[in-house]
């Protein structure tokens, strides 16, 4: 089960004795009641039923076990109805239905003969708004049981603070707090539900019967494709059956916004993009929803951060809500122990000069072998280290008394030019070592798909990247940072203001227009993400959705 709230209910005998230790007084607000002692029908079944959630619990204990939702006075009438009209609106948030069985409640609710009764409804009425609240504050799921690459700590907020915000807030402003308030989410939330509605109407319509078609082209297929880009909203209306200069414009407008190569022919590729319908777009929108709650920070993502989306293969800097630098990166290979993961941490410093210390895994796998056969002649460019940071000569060494698991030493590259990291690496210390870098291996910049390194993320642009984020502590960025670079020496740059940085995965975006943006599952953790929301009782097209 992935769902993080549980709806367990345990009802242990030492709940009624806790309650009468606490010696209350008797709370007005519930009227008259059965009671023992001090404790009254109502408080005992708040506290038998609330006793399974620790946060409940203690939200129930500290106000004197008083009811926030079952009372006739106003406020407790606002919060029903505030709540049951958020439920109503769960499925334009891409929430299933299915988490919010209103039916036992309202039956519940319409069977109420005792205090009892009233103090258990109370408790599901808590436990009805915490289901609802983490799911649209920080998801359905919980990222690292779905996809183990996903490394992401959801941001959980307390269930007995949220309900005390009910309690002492206005009900209606609560509720709309509680989703991400992030751009993308709301572009991302008003594209489910015009791509749902255009859905109910039909879709893009016709798919264009056509491998390929070219500027100057005319007859059906042209036409089908000009009113398929039309439906999108890549062009104006036009009754030309003649694939004309607007037409190609808009077909690169197309092949901009899927990173295609923009050459304003609807060749393979671009046409397999054109020819996609609604129905098999909405799952990526649904699942980057998902995926904003997992990132629902109190604190925000920072001021400036930067931004890895693998899918898309660029990382960004964002200072406040803008894009101010943009570079093309190469993410880890699409096999199981070298897939990026995805996780938030911090930039700390960057290394100029770096030296490149082999991870483990790739110097058994790749280095050792051969520099065992060859009784240390192969690898020549790497240095053996000792535990103390030393280096030391293959000359000392018995080769042949080894393997490449037992060898005692650890390989390191040292600073130039040949270097695997390139000339500066910039560092967010984490337990999966992954890093940004530079590469000698340009070339794979050029390459659509860009699943080529180990895990870390190699960047096209490393100087000019590591100028943007100098610029806020240095007067002469480019200076400063050449003067190191050219001094050979492996140097450490601690960063005055560190940096957020997050990597995401995301097949579905949109630009700060709202144009949508679509990039393949190239590691198939969406299509397992959803599947997983399937199994929640998501639904896509759903009414009122």
């Amino acid at each position: 089960m992935l769902h993080r709230v549980r709806l367990q209910r345990l009802i242990p005998d030492t709940a009624l004795a806790l309650l009468l230790s606490a010696g209350l007084a008797l709370s007005p607000s519930i009227g008259a009641a059965q009671t023992s002692g001090n404790v009254t029908a109502f408080m005992q079944a708040i506290a038998e039923t609330a006793y399974d959630d620790r946060e409940m619990a203690a939200f129930y204990r500290d106000n004197g076990y008083e009811g926030i939702w079952t009372g006739t006075d106003e406020a407790s009438v606002n919060r029903r109805n505030a709540l049951m009209a958020a439920i109503a609106r769960a499925p334009q948030h891409a929430l299933p239905a299915a988490h919010y069985d209103l039916t036992q409640l309202t039956d519940m609710l319409g069977n109420i003969e005792t205090q009892r009764d009233l103090g258990r409804a109370e408790v599901e009425l808590s436990r009805l708004f915490l289901t609802y609240a983490r799911d649209v504050q920080t998801g359905i799921l919980a990222p690292g049981e779905v996809v183990s690459d996903i490394k992401r700590e959801v941001p959980l907020r307390d269930g007995g603070e949220l309900l005390a915000r009910m309690a002492s807030e206005d009900p209606t402003f609560v509720l709309r707090s509680l989703p991400p308030k992030s751009q993308e989410y709301a572009r991302l939330m008003r594209a489910k539900i015009e791509l749902e509605q255009k859905m109910a109407r039909g879709g893009w319509g016709p798919k264009v019967p056509a491998s390929t078609l070219q500027p100057g082209q005319s007859g059906e297929a042209v036409i089908a494709l000009r009113n398929r880009l039309i439906a999108m909203g890549y062009m104006d209306r036009s009754a030309s059956s003649v694939y004309d200069s607007a037409l190609q414009k808009a077909v690169q407008s197309f092949q901009i916004a899927m990173a295609l190569e923009p050459d304003g022919v609807a060749g393979g590729r671009t046409m397999q993009e054109i020819n996609t319908d609604i129905e098999q777009r909405l799952p990526s929108i649904v699942v980057a929803m998902e995926r904003e709650r997992w990132l629902n920070f109190e604190e925000g993502r920072g001021a400036r951060h930067i931004w890895v989306n693998l899918t898309d293969f660029k990382a960004r800097i964002i200072d406040n809500d803008k894009i101010t630098f943009e570079t093309r990166s190469v993410i880890g290979s699409n096999v199981s122990d070298q897939r990026t993961p995805e996780f938030s941490d911090t930039m700390e410093y960057m290394e100029i000069n770096p030296y490149w210390n082999v991870p483990n895994s790739i110097a058994v796998n790749e280095y050792l072998p051969a520099m065992l056969a060859s009784g240390g002649g192969a690898a020549g460019h790497l240095q053996l280290v000792d535990g103390r940071g030393n280096v030391v000569p293959r000359g000392a060494i018995n080769w042949g008394a080894y393997s490449p698991r037992s060898f005692p030493l650890n390989l390191r590259q040292p600073p130039g030019n040949g270097n695997a990291l390139g000339l500066v690496k910039f560092m967010f210390p984490n337990r999966y070592n992954i890093y940004l870098h530079d590469t000698p291996a340009k070339s794979l910049f050029s390459r659509e798909v860009r699943t080529f390194s180990h895990g870390c993320i190699r960047l096209n642009d490393p100087f000019d990247f590591a100028y943007a984020i100098l610029a806020k502590q240095e007067a002469d960025p480019e200076g400063y940072f050449q003067r190191i670079l050219r001094s050979g020496a492996n140097t450490q740059v601690q960063l005055e203001q560190e940096i957020p940085v997050h990597l995401v995965y995301r097949t579905a975006y949109t630009s700060a227009t709202g144009q949508l943006t679509f990039r393949d599952d190239v590691y198939g953790r969406d299509r397992v993400i959803f599947d997983a929301l399937v199994r929640e009782g998501v639904r896509i097209g759903e009414p009122n959705s």
